[in-house]
């Protein structure tokens, strides 16, 4: 999230033509939202990310749920609650 404050930032000083910024080229000042875009790419490839973990877990309370089931000797799995 902070390369995107960053880009931000960088866009509305160059922009605004505020500083040593107004001089770099659009390249430079754009440059943190790719950066921010692989990170994200990376983060979620390598599961850093909430959503990535939640899956893992559901995917594990899963595997322990049949595995209850089977150890109970039942054929179909119980209804999940909610």
């Amino acid at each position: 999230m902070a390369l995107v404050w960053l880009g931000v930032l960088g866009l509305v000083l160059k922009w605004l033509e505020i500083g040593p910024v107004a001089h770099w080229s659009w390249w430079a000042v754009l440059s943190p939202f790719g950066l921010a875009m692989v990170w994200w790419a990376v983060s979620d490839a390598l599961g850093f990310t909430a959503r990535a973990r939640q899956k893992r877990e559901d995917s594990r309370r899963e595997l322990r749920r049949r595995n209850t089931v089977e150890a109970l000797g039942r054929k179909t799995p119980l209804p999940r609650r909610r």
